[in-house]
This record gives C-alpha cells, sequence and structure tokens, in this order.
C-alpha cells in the first residue's frame, strides 16, 4: 500500500491509499473554497450523562446531487469535486460539514472507489483488503490527536438509513469521549470479569460456535453469528477469532482473511428479501477499544453489520419504546435470521 498525504483548497487534509507502490499523486484543488467554518459544540446530558454534538452548520450539506455532480467522484472533464486526481483507488479526507471539529474530535469521509455505479459488496477482495488497510491507518493516526478518545469507523448504506450522497463511501468520527454504548460494554464486561473471572467477549463468541444456531459463517480466523438479543431484523456481529481491542492489533492472517468473509455478508444482506428487492439498507459498524480506557486489553473488537428493513418493503422504525425508552422489540427471532442468511448462500 502507498499512502499520499495533500491538501484540499481550504486546507483540509486528504490522503490516498493506492494499491501500486508506484502512484503518484500531484494533482492540485484548483477549487476557490473558503476555510472550513464550524460551528460544533458537545453538550453534555445532565439527566442521562451522555453527550451531544450541535452541528448546525451541518444543515447546508450537499444533499443528493445528480450522479454527474457527485463531490466523491474523482474530478474529470473540467468538473472540479472533493478528489483532484482523476482516479483512486481509496481516498480519506475530512468533512467539510463535519458533526465533531477541533478540540470537540474530527470527522473524516473513506471513499471505497472511485466508481460512482457500485457498492461495497461489488468490490474485489483487493480492494477490500486496502480499505481495511484505510481504516487501520486512520485508527493509528486519530490515536496519536490529544482530542480524540475513541475512533469509530462506519459505513451508512441505502436513503432509508439517511444517506446523502450515492457515492461507495464511509465515515469515520474521532470521538472527544468514550461513546456512551462503549461505555455500556465496558460496564458489562466488568461485572463479567468481577462474577466469573472469564472475558465476556470470549465467552459470547464460545457460546454462539457452541450452539451454532445463530452462527452464519465461519473462517479461520473470523467467525459471524446473529446475537442472542439481536435489536435490529437482521444484524450480525463479525469477530476476529483472536480478540484484539482495535484494529491496529489484528494479524496479517486475519487481515488477508476479511474480505472474503466481509464481502460474503454484504452479498447475503443484499438476497435477505428475495431477487428483484433493491439493495438493502445497512449500517456497519466497528467497535474499537478507547485509546487511554482503564481495561481496553479486555475489550474485543468487532463489526456489527444490520439493516432497518424488516421484510420486503417494510422498514423497522424507533418508535415509543426503542426512541423513549431505548426499550428494543424486534420482530425476526435471532434464530430465524441466521437460518435466513445461511439460505441465501446459494441463491
Amino acid at each position: 500500500m502507498k499512502k499520499t498525504v495533500t491538501t484540499l483548497a481550504d486546507g483540509r487534509e486528504l490522503i490516498y491509499y493506492d494499491s501500486a507502490d508506484d502512484t503518484v499523486r500531484d494533482a492540485v484543488d484548483p477549487r476557490p473554497l473558503d476555510a472550513v467554518s464550524t460551528s460544533s459544540e458537545i453538550r453534555r446530558d445532565p439527566l442521562l450523562g451522555d453527550s451531544v454534538a450541535i452541528a448546525s452548520h451541518r444543515q447546508g450539506r450537499t444533499y443528493h446531487p445528480p450522479a454527474d455532480e457527485c463531490p466523491l467522484c474523482p474530478s474529470r472533464e473540467g468538473r472540479h469535486s472533493e478528489i483532484p486526481d482523476t482516479g483512486y483507488d481509496v481516498v480519506v479526507f475530512e468533512n467539510r460539514f463535519p458533526s465533531l471539529a477541533g478540540d470537540s474530535g474530527r470527522c473524516e469521509v473513506v471513499c471505497f472507489t472511485s466508481d460512482h455505479d457500485v457498492s461495497f459488496a461489488g468490490l474485489t477482495e483487493e480492494q477490500a483488503g486496502l480499505v481495511l488497510e484505510a481504516w487501520t491507518d486512520r485508527t493509528a493516526d486519530l490515536a496519536e490527536l490529544p482530542q480524540v478518545a475513541q475512533v469509530f469507523c462506519f459505513e451508512n448504506r441505502g436513503a432509508e438509513i439517511g444517506v446523502t450522497l450515492g457515492h461507495p463511501h464511509g465515515q469515520i468520527y474521532g470521538y472527544p469521549f468514550v461513546t456512551p454504548r462503549t461505555e455500556q460494554m465496558f460496564r458489562s464486561m466488568d461485572s463479567h470479569r468481577a462474577e466469573t473471572g472469564r472475558n465476556l467477549f470470549d465467552d459470547v463468541v464460545a457460546r454462539e460456535l457452541a450452539g451454532g444456531e445463530r452462527v452464519v459463517l465461519e473462517g479461520e480466523h473470523w467467525v459471524a453469528f446473529v446475537p442472542y438479543a439481536a435489536h435490529w431484523p437482521y444484524e450480525v456481529h463479525l469477530h476476529p477469532r483472536r480478540r484484539v481491542p482495535d484494529l491496529r492489533e489484528l494479524d496479517e492472517a486475519a487481515r488477508t482473511e476479511f474480505p472474503q468473509i466481509y464481502l460474503e455478508l454484504l452479498r447475503r444482506f443484499d438476497r435477505i428479501f428475495g431477487p428483484g428487492e433493491p439493495p438493502t439498507p445497512y449500517i456497519s459498524a466497528w467497535h474499537q477499544a478507547p485509546f487511554r480506557a482503564p481495561g481496553r486489553e479486555e475489550f474485543a473488537l468487532h463489526l456489527e453489520l444490520f439493516t432497518i428493513r424488516r421484510t420486503p418493503g417494510k422498514l423497522k422504525f424507533l418508535a415509543g419504546s426503542e426512541s423513549g425508552m431505548n426499550v428494543f422489540i424486534n420482530d425476526v427471532p435471532p434464530e430465524a435470521a441466521a437460518q435466513r442468511l445461511r439460505e441465501v448462500a446459494s441463491e
């Protein structure tokens, strides 16, 4: 992998990740851009104890542009985009409309490919492996920033999720705090250790492997399963068999196998609801240990993949119980979801 760091016209950082070591990236961004101005601030909720990012400047962000005006496509034929070059493998740049900025953290955009018309599931294993390298490299770089406590790499796919740009891309958030979901995992992890003397994540994975009814895919270095208490209609957790706290700690064997397992999962997600159905909307989210949290070595890096579609033409809405009290109600039994995801392997 070759990494080339440059800047856009307004001073934002842009990074090319290329498979070929001899690739030259010297294109200059000629756009007359003003410096990015943000109004992001973090406010603490005194009742719940969590944090909310207030970012009013995001109201003006780019919203569903036509394909020939996509800001994530390469710059070609006189049209200049966020990527100055005429093509790229994988590129990462600072978001022009960040939810978190400055002392309040950092937001980046990850473009998986220069091809506007494919999805992540349509990438080759080599391309998916390069995305993994980019996620890992950004995690390592952001870990050096004093204002970043935790890095979250994720992809939102589909208009139903709220995606405003159709180009295949994801995002990376560098939070200035440990997220509430991660804090809850740490509390559960600590309680389990105190009660049993064992690691919670190891026991969860071992239970799923022993039972097998919720296992979707197994590789030599990864295992994917529908969790026992899945919140979403179709939800899969992907764990490396060797527990590590974050992407930086994956060994070469796990890195090599990851594209095979992950691409197969995504392709099965697109087949869940049968032929003729539109692509399945999903959120794919890496859970990594906070950088400076006590006990971080006990945390298990894993990816959570889920869809808000519960059946053809119908979505799972977060209504009263979910949104008001954070108590999820799932209409699809996890065992049935796992069975369906196993069935679609041959469709």
